[in-house]
C-alpha cells in the first residue's frame, strides 16, 4: 500500500553554502539539495531523491523506446579488449578508455560505449534479413576516463546512459529506424521537461556520417551552437557556414612594414581594415608528420574537430619547429615558408584574390597577395569554426548563437562496425551482406542535471513534475494538535489520489522548512498553520511561479491532483 514519505526519514542532508568543488548552479544545488555526492572527481552518489528522479527519466525512455519497438537487455560493462581490437578502436579511442587485464592477463575494456558487444552478440544469431530490423537497448553505467572531470554530472568518469543499436537489412531501413529514434529522443526531451534543440554533430569516436545531438539550452552549456530561425542547428563544430569574405588591401603583392603587436586585432587597426580582411595563420604538425599552414579569414578560429579530420591527431608547432620550416611566429603566412610545407586554406577563401598574410619576417606583412600568383594553396578544405553572423547554409539569413548541454545523440553508423567485426545476414538473394547499424545514446544522469540548470532560480531547484522526485510537500507549522492531523489527512487523500507526497515532519522552524521546500524544489507546497486551519483552508504554493493559492481543505487534494495530472505527460 502507498504512503506518504516523511521529511525525518528521507536522506537527504542539505547545505547552507555553495560547495567550492561546483561552479554551475546545477551542480551546485544537487550538491545543497541533497541529490548527490561527490565521492572522488568525476564520481558521484545519487542520494534518495536525485535517485526518484533518475528512476523517472528512465521510466520516460522505456516508455517511448517500447512505443517504437525497441527491446531493452543488459549486457556486461567489462568486456574483451578483442572485441575493440576487431573493431579498430582500441588503439583510436584515446586514453578515456579505461583499459585493464584480468587475473589471466587478459585485456577488458570498461564500456564507455557498446558498439562493439552488441554487433558481436546479434552476428551469430540474427542468420536472415527475414528476422530484421531489430533494435535492443539497455540503460547502464558507463566509465569514460576524462582527463579534466567537471561540472558534477555533465562531464563525469562513471554516469548513467541508455545506448540502443538497430540492426537494419539497407540503407532505407537504417534510415528509419533512425527517424524513429531521432523523433522518440524529442519526445523523451519534451516529457522530461527540457528545452531541447536537434543539432548536426560531428559523430566523433563513434563514427558514421550522420549525426543529430539534442542540446539542452542554457547559458552554462559546454557546446556553443549556432542556429537559424528557418530551422538549422548545429554545433560550431559540424556547422559548415557562408562566412562573408572580405577582400584585403592592396592591387598587387606589396611588403609593408607593421610595426604592431603580432595580432590579427592589433594588424586590423594599423591597417584601417577588419578583422576579416586579414588572413590568419595556424602552424600544426599532421599526424602523418607533414607541416602544415592552416589559413582562415582573419575574424574566424580554426574548428579542431575539423581539423582532427583533414590531418588526424596533430600537434601546434612549437617555435624551434616554426624557425625550422621558415615561419614566424605572430608573422606566419604561405610566402616565403619552407617547401616542406603544407599550405591548406579554408575553403570559404577560394574566390579571394587579395590577401592580407605574414612575410614571415617580424614586423612585416604582405598585402595584395593572390593565391594562384604570388603563392600556391595545396588544398582548400573547411576549416573554420562557424560563429555568430555567418550565413546559414540553408536560407543564408545570419546565423545566432547559443550554448546548450548534450543530453543525447543518434547516429547513422552504417556499416562501420558490422563490416569490421563480419556481421553479416543472408539477404533475399542468398548473399552474405553486413548489417546498417544506428546507435542511440541518452546521458541519463546528464539529463537530470540539465533539467536542474533549465529549471532552477535564486532559492532552489524548480522541478517539472514529470521528473520530481515527489509532486507535492506538505508543510504543517506544528507537528501536533489540528494542524498536524489535518497535514495528514491532506497526505493521505493525495496519496489516494495517486500523487507523490512528502511530508515535512520534523520540529523545526517555519523559516527553515521554507527554504528547504524551496530548495528541493517540488512543484508544489501545500502549507497549513493554525489560522489556516481553523478557517478551513490551505495555502498551495506553485514552486514555478511563486503564486500562492487559498484552497478549501475538503478540496486541495482534488485541486492538487488534477493539475498534477495534466502536467505529468
Amino acid at each position: 500500500m502507498k504512503t506518504y514519505a516523511k521529511m525525518s526519514a528521507t536522506y537527504a542532508p542539505t547545505l547552507k553554502e555553495d560547495p567550492v568543488e561546483a561552479e554551475l548552479a546545477s551542480h551546485k544545488l544537487l550538491l545543497r539539495a541533497g541529490m548527490i555526492r561527490r565521492v572522488a572527481a568525476g564520481l558521484y552518489s545519487y542520494l534518495p531523491l536525485a535517485w526518484r528522479s533518475i528512476r523517472k527519466i528512465e521510466e520516460v525512455i522505456r516508455e517511448e523506446m517500447e512505443a517504437i519497438g525497441a527491446q531493452e537487455m543488459l549486457v556486461p560493462m567489462a568486456v574483451p579488449g578483442e572485441m575493440w581490437q576487431e573493431s579498430g578502436r582500441w588503439d583510436v579511442y584515446g586514453p578515456e578508455l579505461l583499459r585493464m587485464r584480468d587475473r589471466h592477463e587478459r585485456d577488458l575494456v570498461l564500456g564507455p560505449t557498446h558498439e562493439e558487444t552488441f554487433t558481436d552478440l546479434v552476428k551469430n544469431e540474427l542468420r536472415s534479413y527475414k528476422q530484421l530490423p531489430v533494435t535492443l537497448y539497455q540503460i547502464q553505467d558507463k566509465f569514460r576516463d576524462e582527463i579534466r572531470p567537471r561540472f558534477g554530472l555533465m562531464r563525469g568518469r562513471e554516469f548513467i546512459m541508455k545506448d540502443a543499436y538497430s540492426f537494419d537489412a539497407d540503407v532505407e531501413g537504417m534510415q528509419r529506424s533512425y527517424e524513429e529514434q531521432k523523433a522518440a529522443y524529442a519526445r523523451i526531451c519534451e516529457r522530461c521537461g527540457l528545452k531541447a534543440l536537434p543539432v548536426k554533430a560531428d559523430s566523433g569516436q563513434i563514427g558514421g556520417d550522420t549525426s543529430v545531438e539534442y542540446m539542452a539550452l542554457a547559458d552554462a552549456g559546454e557546446a556553443a551552437l549556432v542556429w537559424c530561425e528557418c530551422g538549422f542547428a548545429a554545433d560550431v563544430e559540424a556547422a559548415k557556414a557562408n562566412i562573408r569574405v572580405v577582400e584585403g588591401p592592396g592591387e598587387a603583392c606589396e611588403r609593408v612594414e607593421t610595426p604592431c603587436e603580432g595580432s590579427i586585432a592589433a594588424l586590423a587597426e594599423f591597417m584601417g581594415v577588419e578583422e576579416a580582411a586579414c588572413r590568419k595563420s595556424f602552424a600544426i604538425i599532421a599526424e602523418d608528420e607533414t607541416p602544415v599552414l592552416c589559413l582562415l579569414p582573419g575574424d574566424h578560429e580554426l574548428c579542431e574537430v575539423k581539423a582532427e579530420h583533414a590531418f588526424g591527431h596533430y600537434d601546434v608547432m612549437s617555435e624551434e619547429q616554426m624557425q625550422e620550416y621558415g615561419l614566424v611566429k605572430g608573422y606566419m603566412g604561405p610566402i616565403g615558408a619552407d617547401e616542406r610545407v603544407r599550405v591548406v586554406a579554408d575553403v570559404s577563401l577560394a574566390k579571394s584574390k587579395r590577401w592580407l598574410v605574414g612575410a614571415n619576417e617580424a614586423g612585416w606583412h604582405i598585402k595584395g597577395a593572390c593565391p594562384g600568383v604570388d603563392f600556391e594553396v595545396d588544398e582548400w578544405l573547411d576549416l573554420a569554426e562557424a560563429k555568430e553572423g555567418d550565413g546559414c547554409p540553408e536560407c543564408g539569413r545570419a546565423l545566432k548563437a547559443a550554448r546548450g548541454i548534450e543530453v543525447s545523440q543518434v547516429f547513422q553508423l552504417g556499416t562501420k562496425y558490422s563490416e569490421a567485426m563480419g556481421a553479416t545476414f543472408m539477404d533475399e538473394d542468398g548473399k552474405e551482406k553486413p548489417f546498417q547499424m544506428g546507435c542511440y545514446g541518452i546521458g541519463v544522469s546528464r539529463t537530470l542535471q540539465a533539467v536542474v540548470e533549465q529549471s532552477h532560480d535564486e532559492h532552489g531547484i524548480v522541478w517539472p513534475v514529470c521528473v520530481a522526485p515527489y509532486e507535492v510537500e506538505v508543510v504543517p507549522l506544528d507537528v501536533k494538535g489540528v494542524v498536524w492531523e489535518a497535514a495528514e489527512a491532506v497526505a493521505n487523500e493525495l496519496v489516494k489520489l495517486g500523487v507523490e507526497v512528502v511530508l515535512d515532519d520534523r520540529k523545526e522552524r517555519a523559516g527553515v522548512k521554507f527554504a528547504d521546500a524551496d530548495l528541493m524544489g517540488f512543484p508544489y507546497q501545500v502549507v497549513l498553520g493554525r489560522r489556516g486551519v481553523k478557517n478551513g483552508t490551505a495555502e498551495v504554493k506553485d514552486r514555478k511561479t511563486g503564486e500562492r493559492s487559498d484552497v478549501a481543505l475538503g478540496e486541495v487534494a482534488t485541486w492538487l491532483a488534477e493539475r498534477i495530472e495534466a502536467q505529468r505527460k
